[in-house]
């Protein structure tokens, strides 16, 4: 008997694409930033944490716009070559988008955002895949941080343990992660266990573009260029 169209199962928290529509409106509203604002800035970022970056951005909404988006449209707003640019030198702006970036627009004076910028940085859980930053090693003995409960919780994680009298035991010396080393799955929930926060969320400004004016900060390049090496990295 073949299936009954009426009884499809429908997931409501499937998003449509905003396809061609949504990228012209991208496209259309950058450009209108463009006159809105005096300053443009192209960001990087690392270690993304979208309720810290609606706080930061909430925190300029007088000031700034930001977007956060794909890079070909952002690129296809400003301008990708000369011929193409939306105004002078924005090519050279739009070049500079690679990897995990957007765009800020502001009217903040030069030194304020780039001082706001500079001082942003949020600390929080490393994730998998994330680069330790410390090798973090637990030895033998107690861990009476754990109530007894949890045992069975470490020992699938890896943790070499045993209930003692109802305390949870590390019967062996173990290493959670080593620094430079990508974080397990099993690492990276028992640092959350042990409250240690690997992950630094920080906004690095690549280049600033004015009317009259490209300045490429000193670290961007260095920046892209790390970026570009860790993508062959086994």
């Amino acid at each position: 008997m073949p299936k009954s169209k009426r009884n499809k199962l429908v997931t409501l928290s499937k998003t449509k694409k905003k396809g061609r529509e949504g990228k012209e409106l991208l496209v259309n509203t950058v450009r209108k930033c463009l006159e809105e604002y005096s300053t443009l800035y192209i960001f990087a970022y690392e270690n993304m944490r979208n309720t810290k970056f609606k706080e930061f951005r909430e925190s300029l909404k007088d000031s700034s716009r930001f977007f956060l988006g794909s890079n070909k449209v952002l690129q296809i707003a400003l301008g990708r070559t000369p011929a193409e640019e939306v105004k002078e030198d924005l090519h050279r702006a739009s070049e500079m988008l690679r990897g995990d970036c957007g765009l800020l627009f502001t009217n903040l004076p030069d030194e304020k955002a780039e001082r706001t910028f500079e001082e942003f940085e949020e600390y929080d859980f490393g994730r998998t895949g994330s680069l330790a930053t410390e090798t973090i090693e637990l030895k033998e003995g107690p861990l009476e941080q754990f109530t007894h409960d949890m045992e069975p919780f470490l020992r699938k994680q890896g943790l070499p343990v045993r209930l003692n009298k109802g305390v949870v035991e590390l019967i062996a010396d173990f290493t959670v992660c080593q620094a430079g080393e990508q974080l397990s799955p099993e690492a990276s929930r028992i640092l959350r266990l042990l409250g240690i926060q690997m992950a630094a969320f920080r906004l690095h400004l690549l280049c600033r573009w004015k009317r009259d004016e490209f300045h490429v900060f000193k670290e961007a390049l260095e920046l892209i260029d790390t970026r570009e090496s860790l993508q062959f990295m086994p």
